[in-house]
C-alpha cells in the first residue's frame, strides 16, 4: 500500500547541508554532530503527509512510497527553507540589544528572530531570513510505519507539536486528552492546541477533541523537600 496525502506515518530523517547535519530524529547522529537537545524527541516523527509538517520537498517525496522505504532526496531552496531575501538583512543601532552583539549570535528584535552577521561601531547588521534560506538541502529518510488507529494518530500529532506523551481516550468519535496542569503556562501548547484539534478532525473520523485538566492536592499543594 503506497503512501498518500492525508496518511499518518512515522518517519525518521537526517537533514544535511553540504554534509553538515542540521536536523535529525536519530539521537546518536545528533550527539555525533553536536546538535543534541536533551529535551528533544528522538526516534522518528509522526506526520500527516501533505499537511506541511516538514519541508515541501520532503513532504512531496513521501507520496507514492511504501512503508519501509529508505532513500534520499535533494531539495532546492524554494521547496526547502525558502529563497534568501536581501531586504531581510537590516542595519540596527546597537542600543536595541541588551547584550553586546557578536557575529553568529541569535537575537530577537521587535519580536523577530535573526542572526547577527556584522557588528561595526554603533551599528549591527542582522539577517532575519529563515534558517538555511537560499540553501539546497538533502534529507536521508525512512518511512517506519503507517499509523492506522485513532489513538496512535492523536498521540503522534501531540508528540510532534509538544514533544510529550499524553493519556488519550477515544470514544464515540470524541478524543479526550488529559493535560498536565503545567501546560497551562506553556506558550508552545497555548499556540498549538487549536491547530492540533483542527488537524485531527480534518484528517480522521474524530468529531471532537476535548482537553481535560485535573487538579487535586498533589497538583495544588507543593511537596515538601525530602
Amino acid at each position: 500500500m503506497t503512501i498518500q496525502k492525508g496518511d499518518f506515518i512515522r518517519v525518521s530523517y537526517t537533514g544535511k547541508n553540504d554534509d553538515r547535519v542540521f536536523d535529525t530524529t536519530d539521537e546518536e547522529v545528533a550527539k555525533a554532530n553536536d546538535i543534541y537537545n536533551k529535551k528533544g524527541k528522538y526516534g522518528g516523527d509522526v506526520i500527516i503527509v501533505g499537511s506541511g509538517h516538514t519541508v515541501a520537498g520532503l513532504d512531496e517525496d513521501l507520496v507514492g512510497k511504501e512503508v519501509g522505504y529508505s532513500g534520499s532526496v535533494t531539495i532546492p531552496p524554494e521547496k526547502a527553507f525558502g529563497i534568501r531575501n536581501p531586504e531581510l538583512i537590516e542595519t540596527i543601532p546597537i542600543t536595541k540589544f541588551e547584550q553586546k552583539p557578536q557575529v553568529g549570535m541569535p537575537v530577537q528584535v521587535d519580536g523577530r528572530q535573526g542572526v547577527v552577521i556584522r557588528a561595526i561601531g554603533r551599528m549591527v547588521q542582522v539577517d532575519f531570513n529563515r534558517f538555511l534560506a537560499g540553501q539546497t538541502v538533502t534529507y536521508d529518510y525512512e518511512i517506519k510505519e503507517k499509523i492506522e488507529d485513532n489513538e496512535g494518530k492523536v498521540k503522534g500529532i501531540l508528540g510532534l507539536y509538544i514533544g510529550k506523551e499524553f493519556s488519550v481516550e477515544i470514544k464515540d468519535g470524541i478524543a479526550t486528552v488529559e493535560i498536565e496542569p503545567d501546560l497551562t503556562f506553556n506558550q508552545r501548547w497555548l499556540m498549538s492546541k487549536r491547530q492540533i484539534a483542527k488537524e485531527l478532525i480534518d484528517n480522521t473520523d474524530i468529531i471532537e477533541v476535548v482537553y481535560l485538566e485535573r487538579y487535586n492536592k498533589d497538583v495544588l499543594v507543593p511537596k515538601a523537600p525530602e
